[in-house]
Formats: structure tokens, C-alpha cells, sequence
């Protein structure tokens, strides 16, 4: 299916038009995107879900800033999965248009409140960890949880408003302006603008783990170079490895899933895209699903304190599981000691 040239306002507003933007035009396409965003999208709810339980039911880590961040953005990627999934395979899949130009708004802005909070989160992250290692002895003066709730406040607030902006009027059918040739009634002004905030946020957040980077980098040479006591320089060493790893997976997984949706939403501003770029868009988008999937394995459970609370979690329901497997055994041998007393008994009167 060729994409639809739409001329006049009346026919690009119409709700007939979503029919342009969906490309899959094959069943084995749609299968795929069905599978990714199935696959995706339940590994996504349960890994942030059990991060979520990690970090509450623990008071030491939920009283932490830094866990407060990591429960923003486990809470934006589940909200960011949910919402992706359910309104991408309606529409990709089952081809779904019986609906109206407001809740199709709608629904792109819970996709891009979830998404833009989960970056914003990874900010605040980023952040955090910058404070902490550029500034440790004043860390705990500059985070604490009042900052930390009001930041979280500011960002939620922030990333709502952004991506309420079409509904609310900003959308080319209000503004008779130039539609999106990715989104349905999306203005292009705005989609750039968008764009920005995102590279904003990519770019603090790159900025800040390459300076812990450095600043790590810096500290290993300075306690090399000073002959610091060696047990103590191989216990940082480590540490300051184990952290660069821990970035550089950061940085890549950010790289690979954001760059390609990206560059395609910038090329669509400047020039018309062909239906297999589109095709390509849209298993692009997926990435970013895919990035919100890979965020608990890197953040969260790469953590000490939510390791160990991990592995109590799993060694209390392996005694649960056994207890349930055990109780029917135990509950049979005490009925056969019963039979068998009471047939001594009946033997012995």
C-alpha cells in the first residue's frame, strides 16, 4: 500500500486517514510485530514489577534518592509497555479505526508521557550518580528525599504536559499546519520539537555518565600514583571497573534502541518517506520497548542491595514451594501412625 497523499484539511483529519499509516501490509509482518510487542511487553511488566516489590518492601532501599529513581523509571516502563502495546498492536495488527482523533491523541500521549519519563528518569539517575561521584562528601546534603520527590514531581508533571500538547490543541487539524507522515494528526512542528526534548535528555544523560566515567578513570590513576594500600586500591579498582562496565552497557543499550527511531523521525521532517522506511519505523519502535525491558537488568539488578533482596525473595518461595510439597507427604505418614496405633490398640483389648 503506497502512502496516501492527502491534500486538504478536511481529508487529512479524517479518521479514514489512519488507514495510511498502518504498513504492515503483510500477515507474516504483523506476526512479527505482534511477537516482539507480546514478548517484549510481558518480560517489561514483570521484571519493573518485581523491581518495584524489590525496592518497597525493603525500608532501607526505599528510604535511598537513588531508589526513588530507579522506581520512577521502573513505573514509566511499565506504564510505558502497557500503553505501547495495547494501542500499537490494536492499530498495526488488528487494524483498529473506530475510534476518534482525541482518544487516538490520547493514546500517543500516555505512549509518550510513559517514554519520555522513563528518559527522564534515567536523567535523574544519571544525575544522581554524577553528584556522587563528583561531590561525595556533600551527597547526602544535595540528595536527599524531599529533592528527590519534587525532582520526581517536576519530571512527570514536565514529560505529561509535553506530550499533552496535541490533544490539547498543538495537532495539524487544529492548526491547518503540515501532519506528521509518521503519526496520524500529529504536526510536524511539533514532532521536531519533541525530537529536541528527547536529544536534550540523551545528551545530559551521556554527558553525565562520560564525566563519571572520567571521574573514575581519574581516581584509579590518582590512587595508583599516591600507593595507596593495596588491598584497599583493589577493592576501588574493581569497584570503578565493575562501574565502568555498568556505563558503557548504559551508554550502548541507550545508542542502540533510541538512535534508529530517531534518525527516522528527523529524516521525516525533511523529506517524504518511502513505505519501507515506514515499515521500517515501525519495527524500529519496538526498540524503544526493548530498552525499557533491558533497563531492571542494568539499573536495578545489577545493585548489591537488590541482588541479595532478590535472592531472599527466591530462597523464601523455594521454602514455600518445598513446604506445599512436603505438607500432603507429612499429613499421610501422620494419618498411616495413626491407623497404625489404633490397630495395636484394637489388638491389644
Amino acid at each position: 500500500m503506497d502512502f496516501c497523499k492527502i491534500h486538504d484539511n478536511s481529508s487529512k483529519c479524517s479518521v479514514n486517514t489512519m488507514e495510511c499509516f498502518m504498513v504492515l501490509s503483510t500477515q507474516a509482518q504483523k506476526i512479527s510485530i505482534a511477537t516482539l510487542c507480546g514478548l517484549f511487553g510481558i518480560l517489561c511488566v514483570f521484571e519493573n514489577s518485581l523491581v518495584l516489590y524489590l525496592i518497597f518492601s525493603s525500608p532501607r532501599t526505599r528510604r535511598k534518592p537513588s531508589y526513588l529513581f530507579i522506581s520512577s523509571l521502573a513505573l514509566a516502563d511499565i506504564l510505558a509497555s502497557i500503553i505501547f502495546v495495547c494501542s500499537f498492536v490494536n492499530f498495526h495488527v488488528f487494524n483498529e479505526t473506530h475510534f476518534s482523533k482525541e482518544i487516538f491523541l490520547l493514546q500517543l500521549g500516555g505512549v509518550n508521557t510513559s517514554f519520555s519519563a522513563s528518559l527522564s528518569s534515567l536523567l535523574l539517575t544519571a544525575l544522581d550518580r554524577y553528584i556522587s561521584i563528583s561531590r561525595p562528601s556533600e551527597y547526602k546534603l544535595l540528595m536527599t528525599r524531599k529533592r528527590a520527590w519534587i525532582g520526581l514531581g517536576v519530571l512527570w508533571v514536565t514529560c505529561a504536559t509535553i506530550a499533552s500538547l496535541p490533544l490539547l490543541g498543538w495537532n495539524c487539524c487544529t492548526l491547518n499546519s503540515t501532519c506528521s507522515e509518521l503519526f496520524p494528526f500529529v504536526d510536524d512542528n511539533y514532532l521536531s520539537s519533541w525530537i529536541c526534548f528527547v536529544m536534550i535528555l540523551l545528551g545530559c544523560i551521556i554527558y553525565a555518565y562520560v564525566h563519571v566515567l572520567w571521574r573514575a578513570r581519574q581516581h584509579v590513576a590518582y590512587m595508583g600514583k599516591h600507593q595507596v594500600q593495596v588491598g584497599k586500591q583493589n577493592t576501588r579498582m574493581r569497584m570503578d571497573i565493575m562501574l565502568a562496565k555498568t556505563l558503557i552497557m548504559v551508554l550502548t543499550v541507550l545508542v542502540l534502541c533510541w538512535s534508529p527511531v530517531l534518525v527516522l523521525m528527523i529524516y521525516s521532517v525533511f523529506a517524504r518517506l518511502s513505505n519501507l522506511l515506514r515499515k521500517v519505523f515501525a519495527f524500529c519502535s519496538t526498540l524503544c520497548l526493548l530498552n525499557s525491558m533491558v533497563n531492571p537488568i542494568i539499573y536495578a539488578l545489577r545493585s548489591k542491595e537488590l541482588y541479595s533482596s532478590l535472592r531472599v525473595v527466591f530462597s523464601r518461595f523455594r521454602r514455600q514451594l518445598k513446604a506445599s510439597e512436603d505438607s500432603p507427604e507429612a499429613e499421610s505418614t501422620h494419618r498411616s501412625s495413626m491407623i497404625e496405633t489404633v490397630c495395636e490398640v484394637t489388638r491389644v483389648t
